[in-house]
Formats: structure tokens, C-alpha cells, sequence
């Protein structure tokens, strides 16, 4: 879930990203999939072969990191956090700072439970590609076979009547939304807890969250809304990954949950990983706000993670621990595999890190709350796609954030990841831009 400390974006990190390359087209992409994932996977390859590699961390630099954060801890922006530096499947760097609770004054541990928010959509994109993997789900669906609710739904626009008043006009669409469309936020769906087109107003005046209501719920109520651009046209961060979580189940037969626990989360050992905390007795375990900085109201809907709800929120529900979440990027960052077992073809993964909304997609950026100026996005992550100015930074980088304070990005060139836990809505989005350079800085190459 986005920041609301950066209108331009859900994450920071990547707002200094500069966007480049060609978008493969979609009739030519989704002809030869796993042709054009290998194809892909050997540009990275060849892309990654120019750039020095880091083969260590100085530990200079690795306490500036630390350094940098128990400042924070101390001047009171942030109760505490945890940070993962991973490469070659070994941590380099591993800490916990500060504090759990600053009321019960209990310290980070390891099995400490946090609020995911949008850090779902990379699980729910995953689950939904391995479907495709399977043959069961393909890219190129129009959601409305699944769903067919959808295939009914307008576009809302904004045009003048006789009197040149601004009034809601509603269109059909010019084509069907399609899975590749939720995977990659151009499905025209929206959210209402940011903007003030007419759509969004229309979100936030519909009680989307009201009740005890379920995925196929959830989907029938955003389907009675119009969306607010045309399918593929416009990157516009949305519910969609929430609908995807809903293909999910009707493909497999399962609930959302169901289906992630058994193909993913258990075999992954990801056993924290849920939509809610079942049990009572783990309360204490979750990592709390600032008593100054809460998510009020609650962001897309999603509320007390200890409460027991119907809806499994895939683009924003799931809360976890750091462990759990590191094994699943860690899966990512191996090209679909981990431990021996594969998840994801290697061109599948190619694929969802790769710029899906670049140069020739004919997609253009939200008028408010692009996830960057100059970032690319794949499929569930966002993705850098030319060196950063002055940084050494490599194309290829790719990851996500929640707007309760977690992040990570993955570096194939380097074979790491980063993955930071902490619980600080308003601190999110500045700690991300300022901790990144310090962490690139410490790399010897």
C-alpha cells in the first residue's frame, strides 16, 4: 500500500529510478510466453555481464546502516525495525533495532508479526502465475470468464454538460480487462483512498468494506462501480490484485488462502504467513505503530490484524514475519526455485520483473500517485530498468513496499536482496530513499 507521505508513489525507494527500454508486444509476448521469458531472462543476462558485480560489504559502511537506523529509533521517528541483507542465500547483515511495542516496551525479535499491506500483491502474483505455469490461467483472459460481472462494467469520464458543468458520463469499454491487466494495475479499477476524480469519490462513497464479506463479495461490489480509465491504458494502483486474488479461487476451487497455503506459503515454509492471526495468544506478537502515527481510517479496508474477517484482502491483507518473507524472495531472486523445488518457471519470473509499462506499451502514468517518474513495473513489482545516474546501480532491480513500513528490493546482478520490517506509516516512504544509497554505498566492487 502506498505512502501517504509520497503522492507520487507507493515506493520511495524507486522514485530516483529512471525508466528505459522497449516493451515487448503483447500479441508477439503472449504468442510465444515462455520464448519471450527466456528471451527476457538472456537481455538481463547480458545487461548483468557489464556490470561489476559486489562481491563484499565493507563493514564500515554496514555500520553506517545500522547506525542510520538506531538513529531513527532515537530521536523517536520509528519504534524499531529489522533489516535482511541477503546474497548468495546468506545473510550479509542481519539486525533487529529498537522496539516491538513502545508501550510494553518489548524489543524486536525474530518471530515479531507485521502488516504486510501491499507487500500481499507480490505473493497473490506469484500464486496467480503459477497457475499460468500450470496452464490453468492464462495472460491474455479477459477477467470477464471469470468473473463475469466485469464484462458489463463502463468507464466513468468526466465531461461537460450543456451548461459546462463537469458531470460523470459513463462509456463502454473498448476492450475486456484481461488477468495481465490486474497483474500489471491497468485494469482501469482503482482505489478511493486517493484523488478526486469522479470515480474515486464514487469508491469512497460505496462502503466497499462494510460487513463481513468475502472475495467473490468484494469483486461483485467493485464490478457495480465504473473504472476509472479504460482497461490498458493508464498504470493506476488499485484493487486488482484483490480481484486476482478472486480468479484464484475460482480457477482452483479454493479460497484464496487454501490455495497459497498448499502450493506456496507451506512448501516455502512461510508458516506465519496469513490473513489475520488466529490465535489470540500471538497478539503480543505483533509489531505496533507510534502511538502518533496509525493508519486512521484504515487503508483499503484493511483493519486490526488479530481480528477474524471472510475477506482475504491478496492486495493487501497478509501479515507475516521477516523470516517467512525472506524465504519467498529468496525463491524469487533463485529464478522460481528454493530448497530444490520449484515454484515458478524461470521465464515466468523473467517475466513479472520485467517493465511491462515502459516505452511502446502505450501505457501512461496515473495522474496522481504513480508509483514513480521514472520507474517501470512488472507483474506485482516494480522494476528498474536503466542504471541509476552517479549510482552503480544495475537494470534488473525490482521489489515493493507496504505503506505500514516494509519494503524489499532484489538484485539479480548481485545475487541479493534487501528486506527491511518495520511498522512506521509516515516514516516509510523518507527511510526507504535514505536507506537504499547507504546500502548500495556499502557494496565493494
Amino acid at each position: 500500500m502506498d505512502s501517504a507521505s509520497s503522492p507520487r508513489g507507493t515506493s520511495a525507494y524507486f522514485e530516483s529510478l529512471t525508466r528505459a527500454g522497449q516493451q515487448i508486444k503483447a500479441a508477439a509476448r503472449w504468442a510465444a510466453f515462455a520464448l519471450v521469458g527466456a528471451l527476457i531472462a538472456a537481455s538481463l543476462n547480458a545487461t548483468f555481464g557489464d556490470a561489476p558485480a559486489a562481491r563484499s560489504f565493507s563493514q564500515p559502511g554496514l555500520q553506517q546502516i545500522g547506525d542510520y537506523l538506531r538513529h531513527e529509533i532515537a530521536i523517536g521517528k520509528i519504534p524499531g525495525a529489522i533489516l535482511l541483507i541477503q546474497q548468495h542465500g546468506k545473510p550479509v547483515y542481519y539486525e533487529k533495532f529498537g522496539l516491538r511495542d513502545v508501550a510494553t516496551k518489548v524489543p524486536m525479535t525474530d518471530d515479531t508479526i507485521f502488516r504486510f499491506y501491499s507487500m500481499s500483491k507480490p505473493i497473490t502474483s506469484v500464486a496467480a502465475l503459477m497457475l499460468v505455469d500450470d496452464g490453468r490461467l492464462s495472460l491474455d483472459d479477459p477477467l470477464s470468464k471469470y468473473i463475469p460481472a466485469f464484462a458489463d462494467v463502463k468507464v466513468g469520464v468526466e465531461k461537460p454538460d450543456e451548461t459546462g458543468k463537469p458531470v460523470l458520463t459513463l462509456e463502454p469499454l473498448k476492450r475486456p480487462i484481461t488477468i495481465l491487466d490486474l497483474m500489471r494495475q491497468t485494469s482501469g479499477i482503482t482505489y478511493g483512498f486517493y484523488g478526486d476524480g469522479p470515480v474515486q469519490k464514487l469508491y469512497r462513497q460505496a462502503d466497499l468494506y462494510g460487513g463481513d464479506f468475502d472475495n467473490a463479495e468484494f469483486a461483485a461490489r467493485l464490478a457495480n462501480l465504473p473504472l476509472a480509465e479504460q482497461p490498458g491504458t493508464t498504470w493506476t494502483y488499485s484493487h486488482s490484485v484483490d480481484v486476482l486474488g478472486r480468479v484464484i479461487e475460482v480457477v482452483s476451487g479454493q479460497s484464496l488462502f487454501q490455495f497459497e497455503k498448499e502450493r506456496l506459503l507451506d512448501p516455502l515454509g512461510m508458516s506465519h504467513t496469513a490473513f489475520f492471526v488466529a490465535n489470540e495468544a500471538k497478539r503480543p506478537l505483533v509489531a505496533q505503530f507510534m502511538p502518533d502515527d496509525l493508519i486512521d481510517p484504515p487503508i483499503a479496508g484493511i483493519r486490526d490484524p488479530m481480528v477474524r474477517r471472510r475477506w482475504e484482502s491478496g492486495g493487501a491483507g497478509m501479515v507475516g514475519t521477516i523470516g517467512d518473507y525472506a524465504r519467498f524472495v529468496q525463491m524469487l531472486l533463485n529464478g522460481g526455485t528454493l530448497d530444490g523445488r520449484r515454484y515458478l518457471k524461470p521465464e515466468t519470473v523473467a517475466l513479472m520483473t520485467s517493465d511491462q509499462i515502459g516505452p511502446g506499451s502505450g501505457i501512461a502514468p496515473a495522474n496522481v500517485y504513480f508509483l514513480a517518474v521514472h520507474a517501470g513495473f512488472g507483474l506485482g513489482v516494480a522494476v528498474l530498468t536503466s542504471p541509476q545516474p552517479k549510482r552503480p546501480w544495475p537494470a534488473g532491480i525490482y521489489g515493493w513496499d507496504g505503506v505500514a513500513g516494509t519494503f524489499f528490493f532484489v538484485d539479480p546482478n548481485d545475487d541479493l536482496f534487501v528486506l527491511c520490517m518495520m511498522q512506521s506509516p509516515s516514516q516509510r516512504g523518507r527511510i526507504e530513499t535514505e536507506l537504499a544509497p547507504l546500502i548500495f554505498d556499502a557494496m565493494v566492487r
